[in-house]
């Protein structure tokens, strides 16, 4: 059977499981959608590491699928069985030049994680590549190697075939077009590519460790440059606790709530500051180390912000503190959220009730206590899509984002609150922007040109 033959089938038989649990009428549409959601995931699963990538870069995206269906793909699994570890040492030794055993003194055929692109593998450096690698590497360094599943480019690139093919088709038909969906697998295609030649992901973490390079509780393993290249890459192990042991980590001393805070700044940080942003921050990737430090690992995924775009996250930031739907959304344009004329007063008011149903009563000085970004963030995505305004992926992955480091820091400090952690850094990026030469300039230009009006009427 040929593949695109497989993916109907896996399609088909979902499809059927979710037609036979909705029969009857006995359940409502909205159980209908999550049902159907639900089929769709399994699905996904069911056809291999590809898809379950793909998947998690359609969660991102519920401005083309139903809300429904992107929150259920947000909970897609990373997890599948480990390749043959001779295929892996197969990928090192072509990439590399030298065989595992030449380049390190142990290389544990076990892998400590295997997720649907590539899996990693504990080793240790030899002796002799320690000059190769850097004198501060010493000779039996602990390191991570992770390797790209062998086979999964090609998978994914007739995996992506397959999905541009039925989106072409269904375009063609005039089924879905709205949506543009074959522009929309274009989009999957570049991503998909993007995670899984690792030098990409090199880069982002030496550029991650630079921007945080003055903070003592942000840990972020060194690159080991000589041995990586597009499918191999090589950085120091970091020993610590994942954030399912935390009590574990909490009885060694470490404080686990002040780093929940401490990391929920380094988040605004990577927006607000650097405009760069980890865009996987679930608990997989995060380590609490035994010296008090958060460790980040996986850079595969990162979103981008211009200046223009970081003043954008930093308005609507304030109108979540505000409650003040109208200037959330104005100010979403420079994320490049685009809202037609003929729905912005429903938006504005379906917004500003969601608002009120996430955002406490306020303290009596026109603030709001502790937000659920998780309910708004979902809220608002499900909300443009059923209104059918399109979201940039940017501005998807951000709402996912910030969804994800809410949830990661109250399970270690449940009473934070992510928008008032926001508020130091919102208000000193508001006064540079006010205070920015070129900003004033403008702003006098404008003054100057309507009192020239006013004088000459």
């Amino acid at each position: 059977m040929s593949r695109f033959g497989r993916i109907l089938t896996v399609v088909v038989g979902h499809s059927l499981a979710a037609a036979k649990g909705t029969r009857f009428g006995l359940v409502s549409r909205e159980e209908r959608r999550r049902m159907l959601a639900v089929e769709v995931r399994r699905a996904l699963e069911d056809l291999g590491p590809a898809f379950i990538k793909i998947g998690q870069l359609m969660s991102v995206r519920p401005d083309v699928f139903p809300p429904e269906l992107a929150v259920e793909l947000g909970a897609l699994r990373d997890s599948v069985a480990p390749v043959d570890p001779t295929l892996v040492r197969g990928v090192i030794q072509h990439d590399l030049g030298f065989p595992a055993e030449v380049l390190f003194s142990s290389f544990d055929p076990v892998p400590i994680a295997s997720a649907s692109i590539a899996q990693v593998h504990r080793a240790r450096l030899r002796e002799a590549y320690r000059p190769v690698c850097g004198a501060t590497l010493p000779a039996g360094t602990a390191l991570a190697v992770k390797v790209v599943r062998p086979g999964i480019e090609e998978e994914g690139a007739a995996d992506l075939e397959a999905a541009a093919r039925l989106a072409r088709g269904l375009h063609h038909r005039g089924l879905l077009r709205r949506w543009n969906l074959p522009a929309y697998a274009l989009e999957l295609r570049d991503s998909f590519r993007r995670e899984s030649d690792l030098r990409n992901e090199a880069r982002v973490a030496v550029r991650f460790a630079f921007d945080f390079r003055d903070d003592p509780l942000v840990r972020v393993p060194r690159v080991v440059w000589p041995l990586s290249s597009r499918r191999v890459l090589t950085t120091e192990y970091v020993e610590g606790w994942p954030l399912s042991r935390v009590e574990e980590a909490r009885r060694a001393g470490v404080d686990a709530r002040g780093l929940a805070a401490h990391g929920a700044r380094v988040f605004m940080r990577q927006v607000l500051e650097h405009g760069r942003f980890h865009a996987d921050l679930h608990p997989a990737n995060l380590l609490l180390t035994p010296d008090g430090r958060i460790a980040y690992l996986d850079f595969g995924m990162v979103g981008r912000l211009s200046a223009a775009e970081r003043v954008g996250v930093a308005q609507v930031l304030a109108a979540l503190v505000f409650r003040d739907a109208e200037r959330a959304l104005r100010y979403s344009s420079l994320l490049g959220l685009e809202v037609p004329p003929d729905v912005r007063a429903r938006l504005v008011g379906e917004v500003g009730g969601l608002m009120q149903r996430t955002l406490r009563e306020g303290r009596g000085d026109g603030r709001v206590g502790r937000t659920d970004v998780k309910g708004f963030g979902v809220g608002l995505l499900g909300i443009l899509g059923r209104h059918h305004v399109p979201i940039p992926e940017g501005y998807g992955l951000l709402v996912k984002s910030l969804v994800t480091v809410e949830g990661v820091a109250r399970a270690l400090y449940p009473e934070i609150d992510i928008i008032e952690t926001a508020r130091p850094f919102v208000t000193r990026l508001l006064a540079r922007r006010v205070l920015d030469p070129s900003t004033l300039a403008s702003r006098w230009a404008t003054a100057l040109r309507a009192a020239a009006v006013e004088v000459s009427g």
